[in-house]
C-alpha cells in the first residue's frame, strides 16, 4: 500500500496487500452483509468481530418510547442469553471448551460481538456468533435477570470516580448531542426499559445490510465467505438480493450548544478526579494525526509535558494524561489528573497552561521525534495482536470509509510539523472549556480557575 485504500459501499470486491505482507479482502454479500478479512502469515489463531453500526447515540429518549436509552447495552447482554437452538450455557460452553474468548462491547456509534479462537475453531465461532446476532430470542425471564446485572454494572461504574468524571465530561462538552449520553444508560432508564422496546430496537437495527463481519489472523477469505453464507442460511435471515449496505453516518461536524464550564460532583473520597475538556475533531478529520502527535507531547507518557510538570516537578498528582475521542460528527479533547483536594485548582490551572504553551511555542525537534517514535512504536506493537487488526478493519468499514495500514500511518505521522501541533493547540484553546471535578469539592474551590474562553 502506498496510500489509504477507500472502502466504497458500491464496490462488491476489494483485494489488496497491506504492510507486513498481510492480505486484506472485502466482499459484499447479497443482502448487504460486508465481510472483511486480513490474512496474517504464520498466525495460528483468529479474532472474529460481528459489528452493527448502532450505539447509544441511536437510542430514543426513554420518555419518548420504551426502546430508550440503554437498549443497545441491553442487547449486548441479551444476545449471549440464547437462541432457538442454543441456550446461554451452550454459547458459553462452545468457547470455553476450546480455550477461546468471547465478549462484546457497546460504544456510542457501534456494537461489536467478538471471539478469539484457534484457526481450527473459526467455523464454530462463525456459527455461534451468527446465531447470536441473527436469532436471539430476547427471553422475558432472561431480560429481567439481565436488568439486575446491568444495574449492578452501572453501580460498579458509579463507584469509580474516573468513570463518573468521564461521563460528566462528555455531557458537559457535548451538551444535548446524543453523543453526550453515557453508553450504558442510567439506572433510571434501565429500570424503565421494557422487553418489547428492546426487541423493537433489535429488529430495527440488526439487519443484513447493517452487519459487518471482520476477521484477522489465520483466515482464508473464500472459506470465510462460505462459512458466513452457510451460517446466515441456517439462521434463515431473510436477505434481499437487491439490498445495499446502509450508508455511513454523515461526517459534517455538529453544532454543539449548552457547553457547561464547571461541573463538581461531591464524593467522600481522598482524591479529586479532574477532567478538563473541549470540543475536538471528528473521526474523519484529516488533522486527527496531528491531534495524535499533540497528545503524545502533551500527555502521552512519562516524558510528556503534563506528566513532567504536574507529577515530576511539582509532585501534585500520581496519574495525569491527555486523551482524545472522535466520532462521526463530534469529538472531544481532554486531560485527566487525580490529586488531593487542596491541589485541585492548581492542577486545573496547570493543565490549561500546558495546552496554552503548546499553542504559543512550537515543540522542539527532540519532542517531535519522541512523539513520532512513541506513536509509531505503539502502532507497530499493537499489530502483534489479531484483536487490534480485527478492530481496525471494523472501524475502517463502519466509520472511516478507508483503510490505513501501518506504513501509511507512519507516513502521515512523519509529515506532522511543530507548526502543525502549535496550530492544533491554538484551535483547541479557542474552544469553550469544561472542567469536571469528582471528590471532596464544590464550585467555590475553582472560583479563580478560568475554564471558559470568552
Amino acid at each position: 500500500m502506498n496510500s489509504a485504500v477507500p472502502l466504497p459501499l458500491d464496490l462488491p470486491e476489494l483485494d489488496f496487500e497491506a504492510a507486513g505482507g498481510t492480505r486484506i479482502r472485502r466482499s459484499i454479500l447479497p443482502g448487504g452483509v460486508r465481510v472483511l478479512s486480513e490474512a496474517v502469515p504464520g498466525a495460528r489463531s483468529a479474532t472474529i468481530g460481528f459489528w452493527v453500526a448502532v450505539g447509544s447515540r441511536d437510542e430514543y429518549h426513554a420518555t419518548a418510547t420504551p426502546s430508550g436509552h440503554g437498549s443497545t447495552h441491553f442487547l449486548e447482554h441479551l444476545l449471549f442469553k440464547g437462541t432457538p437452538t442454543r441456550s446461554a450455557l451452550d454459547i458459553a460452553v462452545a468457547f470455553d471448551s476450546v480455550g477461546g474468548d468471547s465478549n462484546a462491547m457497546t460504544a456510542k456509534e457501534f456494537t461489536c460481538y467478538y471471539a478469539k479462537v484457534r484457526d481450527s475453531d473459526v467455523p464454530m465461532a462463525i456459527g455461534v456468533l451468527t446465531d447470536m446476532v441473527t436469532s436471539s430470542v430476547i427471553d422475558g425471564g432472561e431480560f429481567e435477570t439481565e436488568r439486575g446485572v446491568i444495574l449492578e454494572e452501572l453501580s460498579h461504574a458509579a463507584d469509580d470516580p474516573g468513570d463518573v468524571a468521564g461521563n460528566a465530561l462528555f455531557e458537559a462538552v457535548l451538551g444535548e448531542h446524543p453523543l453526550g449520553r453515557p453508553v450504558g444508560g442510567t439506572s433510571e432508564t434501565i429500570e424503565q426499559a421494557t422487553r418489547e422496546g428492546v426487541w423493537d430496537h433489535y429488529l430495527q437495527h440488526y439487519r443484513p445490510n447493517e452487519l459487518v463481519i471482520s476477521v484477522a489472523g489465520a483466515v482464508d477469505h473464500e472459506e470465510l465467505l462460505t462459512l458466513v453464507t452457510r451460517s446466515l442460511d441456517v439462521a434463515g435471515w431473510e436477505r434481499d438480493v437487491d439490498a445495499k449496505p446502509v450508508s455511513r453516518r454523515a461526517d459534517t461536524p455538529a453544532r454543539l450548544a449548552d457547553t457547561r464550564s464547571l461541573t463538581t460532583i461531591p464524593r467522600p473520597i481522598e482524591q479529586v478526579h479532574l477532567m478538563l475538556g473541549m470540543p475536538g475533531l471528528i473521526a474523519t478529520d484529516p488533522d486527527r494525526v496531528t491531534l495524535s502527535m499533540l497528545n503524545a507531547v502533551l500527555g502521552g507518557g512519562m516524558s510528556s509535558r503534563l506528566f513532567t510538570e504536574i507529577r515530576e516537578r511539582r509532585g501534585l498528582a500520581y496519574s495525569v494524561y491527555s486523551f482524545a475521542g472522535s466520532h462521526s460528527d463530534a469529538g472531544m479533547q481532554g486531560m485527566y489528573a487525580a490529586c488531593a483536594p487542596r491541589n485541585a485548582a492548581q492542577v486545573a490551572d496547570l493543565m490549561r497552561a500546558e495546552l496554552q504553551k503548546l499553542a504559543d511555542t512550537p515543540v522542539s525537534d527532540d519532542e517531535l521525534a519522541r512523539a513520532y517514535g512513541q506513536l509509531s512504536g505503539r502502532a507497530a506493537l499493537g499489530l502483534e495482536d489479531s484483536d487490534v487488526r480485527m478492530s481496525l478493519l471494523g472501524r475502517a468499514e463502519i466509520t472511516l470509509g478507508e483503510y490505513l495500514d501501518l506504513d501509511e500511518n507512519l507516513r502521515r505521522l512523519a509529515r506532522v510539523t511543530a507548526t502543525d501541533i502549535a496550530d492544533m493547540a491554538a484551535r483547541l484553546v479557542a474552544q469553550p472549556q469544561s472542567l469536571v471535578a469528582v471528590g471532596a469539592v464544590d464550585d467555590d474551590l475553582f472560583a479563580n480557575v478560568d475554564t471558559r474562553k470568552e
